[in-house]
């Protein structure tokens, strides 16, 4: 005990780690408590720090302050009623007709499936091939009982999410005007001598602000290189797919293999067993493998040092910690443990 007890009084003697780990206390409290209730706060912030690099990069070129916010916010808002009214009616529509399609899909599954017997009759069983088509059954009434309670929710949930996001707009806007503002008064309740606090802050803020911009353009440009292969090949709900393509490089690994079967199945479905199918497959594979290989590194190549495993590990504890929230902001609080350990102090030997 006494070489964990002087490593504890000589680590915490030290007023700039005590500063330090009050503050990281407390974001963990407001992670695990509050996160859910303050969502809206939480998707402003996100919002704020991809405007701010527009503010910032319009004020270099001698743009007043106030009227770089203002240009930036309204096309922010141009750009947002352009997503709502152009896309999110096609996303709708698509989504009810995949829902609606749903138990015509299972049933031509379920018949490639009981040919698969034949074609290989020493690798794969009648049996086995009806059990999994009973827990494919089961799935898809369990998904149909669901429905009628989520059309009840909708109309709750759509006024819900209009008065979201008026109050993330607002929050938006004010966070891009008066940064300073904000920031100067969060950090009036610092201690003045928070030099170590202060280090991590800056290295934390300059990887987030990079990350969350570099995962904006990362999504945009799967999602439409995916779409347009995709149209392409003539693939149904191409557009749903492009969008849940794009939205999946959000969790890094985990993503890309959960969209790989909406996508086999769609393609299944429409083509069958045949070489269609297979360049469907190969296409999305492709799309991957340059997301992964190309597009992220050359995104991110200043960006999130870690290792495979740290994201993983990440992804687990964070999601367990935090929900659906943390899974995306896995690798954004990743980043902030290896902020921390790296400017953590090293025990004097």
């Amino acid at each position: 005990m006494k070489p964990i007890r002087d490593w504890f009084h000589q680590t915490f003697s030290n007023p700039q780690v005590l500063i330090l780990t009050c503050v990281l206390l407390i974001a963990v409290a407001a992670i695990v408590f509050v996160a859910d209730m303050v969502a809206p706060v939480i998707a402003a912030i996100v919002i704020a720090f991809l405007l701010d690099g527009l503010v910032r990069w319009l004020e270099q070129r001698r743009v007043g302050h106030l009227v770089a916010v203002n240009l930036v916010f309204l096309g922010f808002i141009l750009a947002a009623l352009s997503f709502l009214l152009g896309l999110m009616p096609v996303l709708f529509r698509q989504t009810g007709q995949f829902a609606a399609q749903l138990p015509r899909m299972t049933q031509q599954i379920q018949g490639h499936l009981l040919a698969l017997p034949e074609q290989y009759p020493g690798l794969i069983t009648e049996e086995q091939v009806r059990g999994f088509m009973a827990e494919i059954g089961s799935s898809v009434i369990d998904a149909a009982t669901l429905l009628p309670s989520f059309a009840g929710a909708s109309i709750v949930g759509l006024l819900t999410a209009i008065v979201y996001l008026i109050l993330v707009l607002l929050l938006v806007f004010f966070m891009i005007k008066d940064k300073e503002k904000i920031t100067a008064w969060v950090v009036s309740f610092l201690p003045r001598d928070r030099d170590l606090t202060s280090t991590v802050w800056r290295e934390v803020n300059l990887q987030i602000y990079n990350y969350v911009r570099g995962k904006f353009w990362e999504i945009l440009i799967v999602g439409v290189v995916t779409y347009a292969v995709f149209a392409a090949l003539e693939v149904d709900f191409s557009i749903l797919l492009a969008v849940i393509t794009g939205l999946s490089v959000l969790i890094p690994y985990v993503g890309a293999a959960a969209v790989t079967v909406p996508v086999a199945v769609v393609a299944l479905v429409q083509y069958g067993m045949s070489w269609e199918f297979a360049y469907v497959l190969i296409a999305y594979g492709a799309i991957q493998a340059l997301d992964g290989n190309v597009l992220a590194p050359v995104l991110f190549s200043e960006v999130v040092d870690l290792h495979p495993v740290a994201i993983i590990v990440a992804i687990l504890v964070f999601g367990g910690l935090w929900g659906l929230w943390g899974v995306f902001f896995a690798i954004p609080l990743a980043t902030v443990v290896q902020a921390v350990l790296r400017a953590w102090p090293r025990p004097s030997t």
